[in-house]
């Protein structure tokens, strides 16, 4: 049998797909796929490993996250969507087996970091990025990401957060995540495990999420009822997201930032 001829395989059309085009991902990208051309917006998916009832894995905001900065990089040009950051600040689901937080002033270090390593100049106009945008999908990394914001704006660096939001959504693990992830990934959700959880409103359980025992409010680790969820709600609800989320993008590009952007919805 003949050996292949390995420089015509590389002379494809299809390995060369990042060096003709764009970069979606950084993590498919070679230096080279980003030297000498036009800054790109840095769009940072941030997650959590957390309990998600019995029916969701532990990395479903994760997964909700990097889908929309993935989609948010096929949609905008300038964009492109790094690795996510997929441990958080999730102390309040301590009490489940798997979950894992580094909790948030371990964070904003991270963020800050990062978004530093990113934009190494306070003008942020040299190197491959000349922005950055932090994609939310845990409401348990709110605070550190706010705070991050702010430190790096005090710096006079392009940076900006997004976090979603679905009207008439419950808080954890109940329609809106089990909607979107029978969307994003249906073969990970255990439809024979769909069970209610606790569906008191925030505000009647913030003192127990806030003080780590999300477990005596729920003991399933369900905030809301996942039984009512669908893959064609979740296809709505990611539509909706990626909208603001396209818009959140524009914005910072736009340098019209009136404030932290923020859409908040507990995940």
């Amino acid at each position: 049998m003949a050996r292949p001829d390995r420089r015509a395989a590389r002379s494809q059309p299809g390995s060369t797909q990042l060096r003709a085009g764009r970069p979606r991902r950084l993590a498919d990208a070679t230096w080279t796929d980003l030297a000498g051309r036009e800054p790109l917006l840095l769009a940072v998916p941030v997650g959590s490993c957390e309990q998600h009832g019995p029916h969701l894995p532990l990395d479903t905001d994760t997964r909700i996250a990097t889908a929309l900065a993935d989609q948010l990089a096929r949609d905008l040009e300038v964009a492109v969507a790094a690795p996510p950051i997929g441990i958080g600040a999730s102390g309040e689901h301590g009490a489940f087996p798997g979950t894992l937080s580094i909790g948030t002033d371990a964070l904003i270090s991270s963020l800050v970091e990062l978004a530093r390593s990113a934009l190494p100049t306070v003008s942020g106009d040299t190197g491959p990025f000349r922005a950055v945008l932090f994609v939310n999908g845990h409401g348990g990394n709110t605070a550190a990401i706010a705070t991050a914001v702010s430190q790096l704006r005090s710096e006079s660096r392009r940076v900006a957060a997004w976090h979603p939001r679905a009207d008439g959504g419950d808080l954890h693990a109940g329609t809106t995540e089990t909607s979107l992830m029978l969307h994003l990934n249906p073969e990970l959700v255990r439809t024979e495990a769909l069970e209610a959880g606790a569906t008191e409103r925030l505000e009647e359980i913030r003192d127990e999420l806030t003080s780590g025992r999300l477990a005596l409010v729920s003991p399933n680790g369900v905030l809301g009822d996942p039984r009512t969820a669908s893959a064609e709600r979740g296809e709505r609800l990611f539509t909706e997201m990626n909208g603001t989320l396209l818009a959140a993008a524009e914005q910072l590009l736009s340098r019209e930032i009136a404030g932290h952007h923020r859409v908040d919805h507990d995940s």
